[in-house]
């Protein structure tokens, strides 16, 4: 035999030896894709999970952020919806007083507490609604009465009873308010 056909006989067990190996190794290397397959079929589900964790731990931190915040805003509710008396209370005695000389620098007083107590008020965002002269609003007032009046557009406040008030924006007490009706209509058939 020559070199080149040894060369070639070789070759040839080299490449036959090499495809039994690679049929036999072929089902373990289907069995390794299947493996792989599963994993990466893992990983993703894993990093699913955490994405949708990573997401739900946003929404409770930022919900937390919020009811904080609401805490900080609305925190004084029910202390600022008692302190209203008071401030009615102080209207009313200016309202009493009358024009006499001798009550002036008493009725000055109340008037300054007054003030003072507003302006504390309003440091903390809570503000009175007086509608007079506005469109009924329910959201913000309510009606006690409705009467007709001439000189007034129906649904519009002619009168304020008792101010109403508002905390950052949020409703702590309507203000009561009598509604105009409008003029009566007057049937000239009759």
């Amino acid at each position: 035999m020559s070199d080149e056909q040894k060369i070639h006989e070789e070759s040839l067990e080299a490449t036959s030896s090499f495809m039994e190996e690679d049929a036999v190794t072929g089902d373990a290397t289907d069995g390794h894709d299947d493996a792989l397959q599963q994993a990466h079929a893992e990983v993703a589900e894993v990093k699913e999970q955490m994405l949708r964790l990573q997401a739900e731990m946003q929404n409770v931190r930022r919900r937390a952020e919020l009811d904080v915040e609401k805490a900080h805003k609305f925190g004084l509710e029910k202390f600022a919806n008692e302190m209203l008396s008071v401030a009615d209370n102080l209207e009313r005695a200016i309202a009493a007083a009358g024009d006499d000389d001798i009550i002036k620098p008493l009725l000055d007083g109340v008037q300054m507490t007054l003030d003072g107590f507003l302006a504390g008020l309003a440091k903390f965002q809570i503000e009175a609604v007086n509608p007079e002269g506005e469109s009924f609003n329910p959201e913000l007032h309510q009606a006690m009465s409705m009467v007709e009046h001439p000189n007034a557009a129906p649904n519009t406040v002619i009168a304020v009873m008792q101010k109403g008030y508002t905390i950052s924006g949020r409703l702590l007490r309507p203000a009561m308010v009598m509604v105009s009706k409008g003029a009566a209509q007057i049937d000239e058939k009759a």
